[in-house]
């Protein structure tokens, strides 16, 4: 029996347009991460980039469940003797919510090479204003989104 291995040079990438609206972000997150390794396409092989590009607009609107909002903190370290920093996320998403969206999906992905080239194919946005529109995305709606 013979595997199929995607030949990365045969690249037919498509642009998809999210909207994070009301969609919790692990969900979301999850999700994106899933289009981008290309996990949707029945040619994915797990060592070759072969995903699609995803832009992900109003990122400000995208929900927590629970008391995510006051209980959860964005952690980093700024390489300094005692630099940990914690910021909340119901601070996190009023300041800066495309970028808790982005990292959330780089959390979701393969910490190695292929992630780092996958997660460039990401385009997130505080509202519905992207400049994208030369490439001809297709909406897609995802499964989770809240009532």
């Amino acid at each position: 029996m013979k595997t199929y291995l995607h030949n990365p040079e045969n690249k037919s990438t498509k642009w998809y347009l999210v909207d994070a609206t009301d969609m919790p972000l692990g969900r979301l997150a999850s999700q994106v991460a899933s289009i981008l390794r290309g996990k949707n396409k029945p040619e994915f092989t797990p060592s070759v980039d072969c995903g699609d590009h995803v832009i992900v607009i109003n990122c400000d609107k995208v929900a927590l469940t629970g008391k995510k909002m006051e209980q959860k903190f964005y952690r980093y370290h700024t390489l300094y003797i005692g630099g940990l920093k914690e910021i909340q996320y119901s601070t996190l998403l009023r300041d800066k919510a495309d970028f808790a969206v982005y990292e959330a999906v780089r959390g979701m992905l393969p910490k190695n090479r292929i992630g780092r080239k996958m997660i460039k194919k990401l385009r997130c946005y505080k509202d519905a204003n992207h400049g994208h529109e030369a490439q001809m995305p297709e909406a897609i709606e995802l499964k989770g989104k809240r009532k």
